[in-house]
């Protein structure tokens, strides 16, 4: 057997800054080259951020990535670190002469590069493209075609992109014919609740079918509603875990491999082969290095401890609501704090993001608001310690209920418009990013005012169902005093206790309460949960165990809201199908499930 050393950077890259994902790739290797690493490999679309959208059809971006990629390789060799093989994900295109009618213009690729002695060494694309979810990349990319096997200190290394592990065929099923000694995996792939355990079971079966080792390093970090959660992870060819990276942090991950020495020629050639999914996959071989390495003390593996259901599903929020804020160029953000459990949980999370220093939370009291509410708030900004500032509103809905006649509905709406009206003017004057702090149960029966509760510019929880914002709560509370990367630490409960028991309602009315209007949420998130996410029919809600009055009550509330999400900000997506990238549904429909 021979030793081979490799690194996998999971690391943070941001859309469209070629030159700060440059700085960083350098970075990374210059670390791994100091912990004498024999090979660095770099998440998919690394150079260019992932995912770039309709950015990769658009020619000067496609070059520019282009000659981004080149200066890369010649940057990584002036700076002493050319005898370093670099794998890095890159967005690149076909030659003009492959170019076909009715591809995607320009031909883009979602492309990996082997970099070597201020080279680009091998080239390569994706094969299998997703078009479901979240993706749709077959409308801006086209497929490769290639799988590049590259010789590094005698033991074949293959080099595969993301979907193609998810995806039967292609150049994964090629891998066993190709004599690979590693088969080395570069991904972005999403966060949603429980894939950590279907990433690594996919792992492990692919490891086992190609017959070699299988590296998969993956990205972390925020990019719009996606979050990546990196848990990059390396298996044996028996599919036994080696070594795991921790979840949503930046991490180096080194493992000492030993792994069979090649057997086949020497020298580069290529190698048409017929893949599973009845594509032709050219096996392209390089030779960097033939002779193994003499062999040299191992490092111990490091498999980190993954985080549980929980912890992760705060930490993909804290993440993504701190990438959010970072990349698109702000440094604080400002929140409306009601005393309720929803805005308390957004302040926490914004807090754990960029530090409560760069909170300010604004308390809104009107006629209706109860003493409870502003004295939990205030307890809320206590204990955080974020900025506060008090605006009572009941003068200014005075002052436009004698201009205007309302009532009922449109009369309690007022009161949120007039609410978003201040958080939005306080953002303009001194440039906070407005969070909006609505969760998924009520996104998706649309009980939140339009230009009212639903104004801002991210939405912390919007993808997250109100069981799910008191189960978040309480769990924030248990960790006070909890060393984790992502947590500012409080030393006390973040979240009084008040606002956790305390019955939700939007106090726009004499008391008010959401059941008023809404199901019992024990009873709503379970139906929520099989309709929205599960795509279940009315039907089959029913088959499922659900009351039919409920069912067919929880339809229309969803179905009729179609106008209200469509116009809601951003936010991190943590579920198997949120409400954007996820869910594409026509507002006008008149389609009913019956």
């Amino acid at each position: 057997m021979a030793q081979l050393r490799i690194a996998l950077a999971q690391v943070n890259s941001t859309v469209g800054d070629l030159d700060g994902n440059a700085d960083k790739i350098v970075d990374w290797v210059r670390r791994a080259a100091g912990a004498n690493a024999h090979l660095v490999a770099f998440p998919e679309m690394m150079l260019t951020g992932y995912p770039v959208e309709d950015l990769a059809l658009r020619a000067s971006f496609v070059e520019a990535s282009q000659r981004a990629l080149d200066r890369l390789a010649r940057r990584l060799a002036d700076e002493g670190l050319g005898d370093v093989p670099v794998v890095t994900g890159h967005l690149d295109r076909r030659p003009v002469g492959l170019v076909r009618s009715g591809q995607p213009a320009g031909a883009p690729l979602n492309a990996a590069a082997w970099l070597h002695g201020g080279k680009v060494l091998a080239r390569s694309a994706k094969h299998h493209l997703p078009n479901y979810g979240v993706f749709d990349e077959y409308r801006i990319f086209v497929r490769g075609d290639r799988l590049p096997v590259v010789r590094v200190h005698g033991v074949d290394v293959a080099t595969a992109v993301c979907e193609d592990l998810w995806q039967d065929g292609g150049p994964v099923s090629v891998t066993s014919a190709s004599g690979a000694g590693l088969l080395l995996a570069i991904n972005a792939s999403p966060y949603e609740r429980d894939k950590d355990d279907a990433r690594l079971d996919l792992c492990a079966r692919r490891a086992r079918e190609a017959g070699c080792a299988l590296a998969y390093v993956n990205m972390v970090g925020g990019q719009d509603e996606l979050v990546f959660d990196g848990d990059s992870v390396i298996v044996g060819a028996d599919g036994s875990l080696l070594a795991r990276a921790p979840q949503f942090v930046e991490h180096l991950l080194i493992a000492d491999l030993a792994l069979p020495a090649a057997t086949t020629s020497a020298r580069p050639d290529r190698t048409p082969v017929d893949a599973l999914d009845g594509t032709t996959i050219t096996i392209d071989r390089h030779v960097l290095s033939t002779a193994t390495l003499p062999a040299y003390p191992v490092e111990p593996q490091t498999i980190a401890e993954p985080l549980d259901d929980l912890a992760e599903v705060y930490a993909a929020l804290v993440l993504g609501t701190r990438d959010y804020v970072r990349k698109n160029g702000f440094r604080s953000v400002v929140l409306g704090l009601s005393g309720g459990i929803d805005s308390a949980l957004v302040a926490t999370i914004a807090s754990d993001a960029i530090g409560p220093e760069n909170v300010h939370a604004i308390l809104l009291p009107s006629r209706h608001s109860s003493e409870g509410s502003v004295v939990d708030a205030e307890d809320l900004v206590k204990r955080q310690g974020v900025n506060s500032r008090i605006v009572p509103i009941a003068g200014m809905v005075e002052a436009f209920e004698e201009q205007l006649d309302l009532h009922g509905l449109a009369a309690e709406n007022l009161q949120a418009r007039i609410r978003a009206n201040i958080w939005m003017g306080l953002s303009n004057e001194h440039g906070h990013l407005v969070l909006t702090g609505g969760n998924k149960s009520e996104l998706a029966t649309g009980y939140s005012t339009l230009y009212g509760d639903s104004a801002g510019g991210f939405a912390p929880i919007k993808d997250v169902f109100k069981l799910t914002v008191w189960d978040l709560a309480r769990w924030r509370n248990a960790q006070a005093g909890v060393d984790l990367p992502f947590l500012h630490p409080f030393a006390d409960e973040p979240i009084p206790e008040a606002v956790i028991k305390k019955e939700p309602s939007a106090e726009l009315r004499p008391g008010q309460r959401d059941v008023d209007s809404l199901p019992e949420y024990t009873a709503l998130d379970p139906v929520l949960t099989d309709y929205v996410e599960r795509d279940m029919g009315r039907d089959a809600l029913v088959s499922a165990g659900h009351d039919p009055a409920l069912v067919d009550r929880v339809i229309r509330m969803v179905d009729i809201a179609e106008y209200k999400r469509r116009q809601y900000p951003p936010g991190p997506k943590i579920t198997p199908k949120n409400f954007g990238r996820d869910r594409r549904l026509p507002i006008t429909n008149r389609w009913r499930e019956r």
